[in-house]
């Protein structure tokens, strides 16, 4: 890439910025941000939520002039390489660059949307939990409703991570998860049993095993009102607020309509190029190597590949090992977790764990051969750090206690 080439990135979140940022002010970037505020990071929405944040404490670096707000890209010209805007624009690139993220996951529940006539707009009360503007909606609820009636579906790290928002903004939860137990992705059991345990003391209530049926909602004025959730067994759980947080999916209507090849993402290859040498994509709407990541880590590091890639350097994308890092408060007590790599053990892997109920600490590390291949950690993560260092680089153990224990470090 030379200075003269224009890359345009369509997606004004964490990748897309961290691009920008990368490709430095001797580029020539254009940044199509569809949201009108501020770019933000989406990691600390929970954390706006529960009031300990002011929504300016999750702005990103902000890109100047590079950044054009409120601009929806709506059609891909690969032969012209030209990009037209819901504003009338039309953007010429050289590079293109997808980096337009995921979209919640709506479950096909009864009553989420009119049959007829209303389109699909959600029920007065009913929240997805993904933006900025998600987040101060549901803020907004709580500040009129002290006590508000909350069920959150979904029992994995984002459904976990609002329903102990909403409990310490005073709110009465309900968690229904239709798996048998919380952020069955990232924890073994014992793990999620003790997150369990935690939640309930923050006044969660957890109902896991637990199918939604659909909404119950009633007609004011010319909107509907959400009421209550029902189950699959046939009960109703009241609610003021229902929060969707059943995961995410990549965001590739865009890429699908200009004909570039899917998987569950935009496919990329090391260099993060799709079918198209011209465009490249990455965050959450990006998979490689069969993988869609949808975490910040993950996109953050693509970003930063692509970045060498088009200014000339020798680069490729090899993968990320994420580390998922949680902490829920509980007064003067939080309790802070972390998970890597598979937790799960394999038949002929070895599991070394280290639990003290009395500190609420739990470590747990699965071994194959002489390689650190998953752990989970829960109330005590002054070694993670050295662990995931560890599992990164694939490094041979020499001293497994040194690491387990807090003498290793952080």
């Amino acid at each position: 890439m030379t200075s003269r080439q224009h890359v345009l990135v369509i997606g004004g979140g964490l990748a897309g910025l961290r691009l920008a940022q990368r490709l430095g002010p001797a580029a020539d970037v254009t940044v199509l941000g569809e949201e009108s505020r501020a770019p933000y990071n989406r990691v600390l929405l929970a954390e706006v939520l529960a009031g300990r944040f002011a929504p300016e404490v999750t702005a990103l670096p902000d890109p100047g002039p590079a950044l054009r707000r409120g601009v929806r890209a709506v059609r891909i010209d690969r032969a012209e390489r030209l990009v037209h805007c819901d504003d009338g624009t039309v953007e010429q690139y050289d590079t293109l660059v997808l980096a337009t993220g995921s979209n919640p996951v709506l479950p096909p529940l009864r009553g989420l949307f009119e049959l007829e006539g209303a389109g699909r707009e959600l029920p007065d009360g009913v929240h997805a939990f993904r933006t900025m503007d998600d987040c101060l909606a549901l803020s907004e609820a709580l500040r009129h409703r002290p006590g508000v009636r909350a069920v959150v579906i979904g029992g994995g790290l984002l459904g976990v991570s609002a329903a102990r928002a909403l409990a310490a903004r005073g709110a009465q939860v309900v968690l229904a998860q239709q798996g048998s137990r919380l952020m069955e992705r990232q924890l073994d059991a014992d793990a999620s049993a003790l997150l369990l345990t935690h939640l309930t003391a923050l006044g969660v209530e957890v109902h896991t095993e637990c199918r939604v049926r659909g909404l119950a909602a009633v007609p004011v004025g010319e909107r509907r009102t959400v009421t209550g959730v029902d189950l699959a067994d046939g009960f109703r759980l009241d609610a003021d607020l229902v929060v969707l947080a059943c995961g995410v999916r990549p965001r590739v209507g865009l890429a699908q309509a200009a004909g570039l090849a899917l998987g569950k993402g935009v496919l990329v290859d090391d260099e993060l190029r799709t079918s198209d040498p011209r465009i490249h994509a990455v965050g959450d709407c990006a998979e490689h190597a069969g993988q869609a990541y949808g975490l910040a880590g993950p996109a953050l590091e693509q970003a930063d590949v692509l970045a060498a890639v088009l200014q000339g350097r020798p680069a490729r994308y090899a993968g990320t090992r994420a580390l998922t890092r949680l902490t829920l408060a509980d007064g003067a007590r939080p309790l802070d977790l972390a998970a890597f790599g598979e937790p799960t053990p394999r038949p002929g892997d070895d599991v070394v764990s280290l639990a003290d109920a009395t500190r609420r600490t739990y470590r747990k590390v699965v071994l194959r051969g002489d390689r650190l291949v998953g752990g989970v950690l829960l109330g005590e993560l002054s070694t993670v750090g050295a662990l995931a260092r560890t599992w990164e680089g694939d490094e041979p153990l020499d001293d497994l206690f040194h690491l387990l224990t807090d003498d290793g470090g952080s």
